[in-house]
């Protein structure tokens, strides 16, 4: 456990400085040019008094600075999310192995303990430190310590109660840039209103032009923030509870092969 934090720590530090660097590329290269064309097209054809009916276009849509930092951060959100979600398949994927060889009909007695442990203890730290072995491991020495199954069962739902409000605490980052987006997009919106307001006297002489686009930076940077907040909010639900089910099948992975089969004499 002591390595994973600091290890997921540089992860997510080089996965916002890869996103800042893939986000500002592409808006450098490819949006912010493209916008620019259509706007100086626009303008020619309005300076032509040319009648025509604008499309909108998603380039203007997305060339704001707001967008690009909520892209950004939905970047950031989705690269530790799918961190997690490799982790959680991990840890399903440890309910495959069978860590403690007890067949039907087979007891487990205190004294046994120490055998059953040996098959977990020479596992790989990395596989050590996951839930079902730490799990396994408390519940046989328990088991040793006090011959009691329901202390083994306590302690059990204990280990894995504390992992769920782990996991549930290290998507607070998560929570908290789901949060952040809407609100850079009420800050583009707060920005383009101001710019309205600062041109309303050219507005009052016929030239509504710099209203109407400082408006489309108020509404756009809010309908892009809204629609990315939305879809990391559903993705945060799904990694929740894939998590949750990893625990909750983790309890009963050691209720069903491990705590039924201890006795005592």
């Amino acid at each position: 456990m002591k390595r994973t934090l600091p290890f997921e720590f540089v992860y997510q530090v080089g996965a916002l400085l890869v996103a800042i660097l893939v986000v500002h590329s592409i808006f450098a290269a490819y949006i912010r040019p493209e916008a620019e064309a259509i706007l100086e097209i626009r303008e020619e054809r309005l300076a032509s008094g040319e009648v025509f009916t604008e499309e909108r276009s998603l380039y203007i849509v997305l060339k704001d600075y707001e967008q690009e930092s909520c892209f950004i951060l939905m970047l950031w959100a989705f690269s530790i999310m799918g961190y997690k979600f490799r982790n959680a398949l991990r840890e399903r994927g440890t309910l495959q192995t069978e860590f403690v060889n007890v067949g039907d009909g087979m007891s487990i007695l205190p004294e046994d303990t120490r055998e059953y442990t040996r098959p977990i203890q020479s596992l790989a730290e990395e596989t050590q430190d996951q839930l079902l072995p730490r799990a396994m491991m408390a519940a046989l020495h328990r088991f040793s310590s006090t011959r009691n199954v329901q202390d083994v069962a306590e302690a059990v739902h204990s280990i894995c109660e504390s992992e769920s409000d782990r996991l549930d605490s290290e998507l607070s980052l998560v929570r908290y840039i789901a949060w952040a987006i809407p609100s850079i997009g009420f800050i583009g919106t707060v920005r383009g209103i101001g710019d309205a307001l600062g041109q309303a006297y050219r507005a009052v002489e016929g030239d509504i032009a710099g209203v109407t686009a400082s408006l489309g930076v108020a509404f756009n940077s809010t309908f892009v923030a809204l629609v990315i907040s939305i879809v990391i909010m559903f993705l945060v639900h799904q990694l929740q509870l894939i998590q949750e089910r990893v625990v909750l099948d983790t309890q009963t992975y050691c209720d069903q092969k491990l705590i039924r089969h201890m006795q005592v004499r």
